[in-house]
């Protein structure tokens, strides 16, 4: 099934699946933090952090993803998908968490 991801919520509304709204259990991932890699954002709000996903369907994987908020190494993040990577920092990256 190709398109992005609007089109594809259309194809399944017009198949009559049903479109799932929120989190749900069984969509939440757990990750654990493997590494702070630098902190990006407009003023540098954001913190690209490298982390290892537990469970679901890409157990094991390890991945870049933006953290808003405090974050440390080993701290559990909750992730609604795990498709999706996070663009790598351009430029000076700093490793202060």
């Amino acid at each position: 099934m190709g398109g992005n991801k609007t089109q594809q919520i259309k194809n399944k509304a017009k198949e009559g699946e049903s479109i799932k709204s929120g989190l749900t259990s069984e969509e939440a991932v757990y990750a654990v933090v493997e590494l702070a890699i630098g902190r990006t954002g407009a003023r540098g709000e954001v913190t690209q952090v490298r982390c290892k996903v537990l469970d679901g369907r890409n157990k094991g994987k390890s991945m870049r993803r933006n953290v808003k908020g405090p974050v440390n190494i080993g701290d559990l993040l909750v992730l609604r998908e795990t498709e999706i990577e996070a663009r790598k920092i351009k430029g000076n990256t700093r490793r202060s968490v």
